[in-house]
C-alpha cells in the first residue's frame, strides 16, 4: 500500500500480513507535542496497517486516577479497537511523576511473536534495540514509526524498516474542525479492522515521540507530569 506526502515522499510496504501495532504513549506524546502535531489516532492505525490484517494494537501510557479527561480518552481508546495498558503515574523525589512500561511493551512483543506478521513498533526509545531484535530472530518483521528527530538512530538502524511520522504528518494529523474534550474520529469497523486472532530530547528513555489527544496535553501540563500516558489497562 503506497502513500504520497505532500513532501513527495513515499512508502510501499507490501504484503504485511498480520500486523501488530505497539504504542509508546508516552514518547509518542512529547514527540507529538514537540513537532506542533495533535495526532488522529484512526488515522495514524490506517497507515501503519497498510494492506495488512490487524491482530492487536496495544497503547501503553502512565495515568493519573483523577484526570477525568484522560480517564475518557482512554475509555475512547478501549472501545475503539485499542488493547490499553496502563500503569499509575509514580512521583519521584525531584517532584516528577512518570510510569515506565517499557517492559510491558517489550513483553508483550515477544509473547505475541509469531502471532503476527510484521510488529510496528511507534516509539523512538533506544531500549528496544534488544527486543526488536529478539523479535527479528523469531522471523518476524519489525517496523520502527516515530518522528526520525526524536528517534534513536540505533532504533532505526536495528528495525527493517522505518516510518518517518514527520514526512506524513499531513496524513496522520487531526482535522481543525475536531472539538471536543477526548475528540477521537471512530475507527475503521471492527469487522473490517480485527482479523481472524481469537495483540532527548535526545533519545531513549525520555525521548519525544508523537502526540495523544489535545485533552491529554491539558491535563499534562496542569500536572507537571512527565507525560506517560495514553495506554490503558489489559
Amino acid at each position: 500500500m503506497q502513500f504520497d506526502t505532500t513532501t513527495s515522499s513515499s512508502w510501499q510496504f507490501g504484503h504485511r500480513g498480520r500486523v501488530a501495532v505497539f504504542i509508546d504513549g508516552n514518547n509518542l506524546f512529547h514527540a507529538a507535542r514537540f513537532h506542533n502535531i495533535d495526532i488522529d489516532y484512526n488515522k495514524l492505525l490506517r497507515v501503519l496497517l497498510g494492506d495488512g490484517r490487524l491482530l492487536r494494537a496495544f497503547f501503553y501510557t502512565g495515568v493519573d486516577v483523577g484526570a477525568e479527561r484522560q480517564q475518557g480518552f482512554l475509555l475512547w481508546m478501549r472501545r475503539n479497537g485499542f488493547r490499553v495498558v496502563q500503569k499509575e503515574l509514580k512521583t519521584f523525589y525531584d517532584g516528577t511523576r512518570k510510569a515506565n512500561l517499557d517492559v510491558e511493551i517489550a513483553v508483550d512483543m515477544l509473547s505475541l511473536a509469531g502471532r503476527y506478521d510484521t510488529a510496528v513498533l511507534v516509539s523512538g526509545d533506544e531500549d528496544f534495540v534488544y527486543a526488536i531484535n529478539a523479535v527479528a530472530y523469531k522471523g518476524c518483521r519489525v517496523e520502527v514509526a516515530g518522528f526520525r528527530s526524536n528517534t534513536a538512530p540505533r532504533l532505526i538502524d536495528v528495525a527493517d524498516f522505518f516510518i518517518d511520522l514527520g514526512d506524513i504528518a499531513d496524513l496522520i494529523r487531526k482535522d481543525s474542525n475536531q472539538h471536543g474534550e477526548y475528540d477521537v474520529p471512530s475507527f475503521v469497523p471492527a469487522g473490517e479492522m480485527l482479523s481472524q486472532e481469537t495483540r532527548n530530547e535526545g533519545y531513549g528513555r525520555h525521548g519525544r515521540p508523537a502526540s495523544p489527544a489535545r485533552d491529554f496535553a491539558d491535563d499534562e501540563r496542569d500536572s507537571h507530569s512527565d507525560i506517560d500516558r495514553i495506554a490503558g489497562e489489559r
